[in-house]
């Protein structure tokens, strides 16, 4: 006869899942940052790289469950060998991807702006053609290795959680090692090797397991499903409550993310300590189910339900700007918001899937394909819906109302003494949600200045203060100010253009001062922005705003700059880039380095010069910048700001004449000197003589180590924690 799986084998499939697991996470992080170099970093960009990575696991789960019977019987092989060779296509695709993604970014290149809807369909088409198959390969484990479980009669018929458990934990462990270490060592390419050869030993171990087993652990073909009772017939409400918990549940992790941006920060480790503690919580809840299933104890999914229904709502109760003071208590009382609902939910999804399942692979596979299609749902709903029509705090509210339901439907599963302590506390967490609390997201609804908030799919847009006191905030981090500094921007590379410079281009509109400060020397001007709401709130900070927007020379267009400069066959005399703060944010990168400075080169006109601005930050990272730029132009002007923070990188294919005073301000237009005085606090002749003055030599700046330099394969600026760790100076 068939034998019980072996628990030495029962903990080698424990380990696959584990590595399967941590590639798994390992690959959607990667992927999408190549996703955002190669197609722009949009908000449509990130919806789509999850949502196909969820429809490529659904799909997998669902048909894996269906053919992998069929498969066994018409070949006589083992389902682990199948599980094998679905690990090796996945190797590949680390390979793949990134050639794939290339591909549909060149045949892009002269499609229309970001958000028009050719572009939209036509790169979300592309993204899924290069990632969906390998996704779909990753859903289909589940329901194989199911299968391989039950070619051993006897053995527990909870086998789907046994795998979930080793899943997420990798998975947890993926996210931490990805953002903490590999990428900052190795670079995106070499860490999609790592995943790729943990994948073919994966494959190998698969195989391994097959030609070992004797012949009678060959497959004994299970009854056929339909023949089987199982218990989840008599699970009240499974389809439904895996669809909305999945669709909830990727939701508000949307939602978290744009709500805690400004606690968190801007930077690649807020996200990944955001998805650690989300995975962390799910294996915390998984671990827990396992243990109580073992004990023959485990909760009601009524009493789970409401549990799942009210800790949805702590995020927003817990995280109110007046409740706590300091970044890091702020911070952590963020995090930890968060772990209660992810642990539930790490408890009921696994449960709900054995229940229903009973261990048959073709049940599992539906079931964790409903729960993951809400998963793709979530992301979509939380983008383009709720966040840019609610805020983030009504969002959660709404996003916790069919869990609400659903532990209102099942309440006769808690506790009867449990009851009324559960409806009072939803009841009092909703209305606080509802009527007290405020979030960071949104200052206006707890700052005492003049404000306004502007929302659109990409962030949330605020505009504060009066006068020369006037701010931005992008889902709550500061991004720019009035200052005279936004003005050098512009006349600094147009003064020093040996020629009479013509055309220009500023990427990263901002307030819209460097805009207008280029506009004022009568030249084309493009502005190339991201957020929509951005250039909308562009009169709040400029009296003149509309007869500026009504120049005929001017045109503001919505796109990814990188992606503009990649498909523009348009040229300029100076290119002016104002990457966003801090200089560590996620995604700046891709304005700092070689391969953007690469681009930019081939948009300047001969004589052109290009200007990028670096604000405060770490030493090493300004370096870095400096080399990136030296490797692509030949002739570098470094002068410090005129309030002495930050300085402007000049930089073009020819020589770059000194100035003084006089000769810049003889260059300067009659309506650019006005534009350049507006804001002096001496002089204007004070002004220019204190950035000329500052120059500083690019030899002084440029690093010694080679390697100190940012290319699109080694972020340098945006994974640190190692070297602050190992050299903090």
């Amino acid at each position: 006869g068939v034998t019980e799986i072996q628990p030495s084998r029962k903990r080698l499939l424990f380990e696959l899942f584990f590595l399967s697991g941590f590639c798994g996470l390992l690959y959607q992080v990667v992927w999408l940052r190549l996703a955002f170099a190669s197609f722009g970093i949009v908000a449509p960009v990130l919806s789509v790289v999850i949502s196909v990575f969820m429809l490529g696991l659904a799909f997998g789960s669902w048909t894996g469950g269906r053919a992998i019977e069929k498969a066994t019987r018409a070949t006589g092989r083992s389902a682990i060998y199948f599980y094998a060779m679905i690990e090796l296509a996945i190797g590949i695709g680390a390979l793949v991807v990134p050639l794939l993604f290339g591909i549909g970014e060149s045949s892009l290149q002269r499609l229309g702006e970001a958000n028009t809807v050719s572009y939209l369909s036509l790169s979300a088409a592309a993204i899924a053609l290069a990632i969906f198959p390998w996704c779909f390969a990753m859903g289909a484990t589940f329901p194989v290795v199911m299968a391989y479980v039950r070619e051993h009669p006897g053995t527990d018929a909870k086998s789907f959680s046994h795998l979930y458990l080793a899943n997420v934990l990798g998975a947890s462990l993926g996210a931490l090692l990805t953002a903490g270490l590999l990428v900052e060592v190795l670079g995106f390419r070499h860490t999609l090797w790592v995943a790729g050869l943990f994948n073919l030993v994966i494959a190998a171990a698969g195989i391994s397991l097959g030609r070992q087993a004797r012949s009678e652990d060959r497959p004994a073909h299970a009854p056929d499903s339909a023949a089987v009772a199982v218990e989840g017939s008599s699970v009240p409400w499974a389809r439904a409550i895996l669809f909305t918990t999945g669709l909830a549940s990727l939701a508000m992790e949307v939602v978290w993310t744009r709500a805690f941006t400004p606690v968190l920060g801007s930077q690649v480790y807020a996200f990944a300590a955001l998805l650690v503690v989300y995975l962390v919580g799910t294996w915390s809840g998984s671990w827990r189910y396992r243990r109580d299933i073992a004990r023959a104890h485990a909760p009601s999914n009524g009493a789970l339900l409401a549990i799942v229904a009210i800790s949805s709502l702590l995020p927003i109760v817990v995280n109110d700007p007046r409740l706590a003071e300091g970044a890091g208590t702020r911070a952590f009382l963020a995090l930890a918001s968060i772990f209660p609902l992810c642990a539930a939910l790490g408890y009921l999804t696994p449960r709900l899937i054995d229940d229903f399942s009973g261990g048959l692979p073709a049940r599992a596979g539906r079931a964790y394909a409903l729960n993951v299609l809400g998963c793709i749902l979530g992301p979509l709903l939380a983008s383009y819906v709720l966040l840019p029509l609610m805020g983030a705090a009504l969002s959660l509210v709404v996003l916790a109302a069919p869990l609400l339901a659903f532990a209102f439907i099942l309440r006769r599963e808690v506790p009867a003494r449990w009851r009324w302590g559960v409806g009072v506390a939803g009841g009092a967490l909703v209305a606080c949600a509802l009527f007290v609390n405020v979030s960071y997201e949104d200052p206006c609804t707890w700052s005492a200045s003049r404000c306004e908030v502007r929302r659109d799919y990409a962030a949330t847009v605020v505009s504060t203060g009066e006068g020369m006191e006037k701010r931005m905030l992008v889902n709550g981090i500061g991004i720019t100010e009035l200052t005279p500094i936004t003005k050098f921007m512009a006349h600094l590379p147009l003064a020093i253009h040996a020629g009479k410079p013509e055309s220009a281009l500023v990427i990263c509109f901002g307030m819209g001062t460097t805009y207008r400060s280029l506009l004022s020397w009568d030249v084309s001007t493009t502005a190339v922005e991201l957020v929509p709401s951005v250039r909308d709130a562009f009169g709040y900070y400029h009296a003149d705003a509309g007869a500026v927007l009504r120049n005929p020379k001017g045109r503001i267009v919505i796109d990814d700059g990188r992606r503009f400069l990649n498909r523009t066959r348009e040229t300029y005399d100076v290119i002016v880039v104002d990457p966003p703060p801090p200089v560590e944010a996620a995604g700046s990168s891709l304005l700092y380095s070689r391969e953007f400075h690469e681009a930019v080169r081939d948009h300047l006109k001969p004589g052109g010069v290009f200007q990028t601005w670096f604000p405060v930050g770490e030493e090493r990272i300004a370096r870095a910048v400096a080399r990136s730029l030296a490797e692509v132009f030949p002739h570098i002007r470094v002068y410090r700001s005129v309030e002495g923070w930050g300085v402007h990188f000049l930089a073009s294919m020819q020589p770059l004449s000194p100035m003084n005073v006089s000769q810049m301000l003889g260059r300067l237009p009659r309506a650019a000197q006005a534009d350049l005085a507006e804001w002096s606090t001496a002089s204007l002749a004070v002004d220019v003589d204190k950035v000329l003055a500052s120059e500083l030599p690019i030899a002084s700046i440029l690093p010694p180590d080679a390697s100190m330099r940012i290319t699109d394969d080694r972020p340098y600026n945006e994974y640190f924690l190692l070297r602050r760790v190992m050299s903090p100076r």
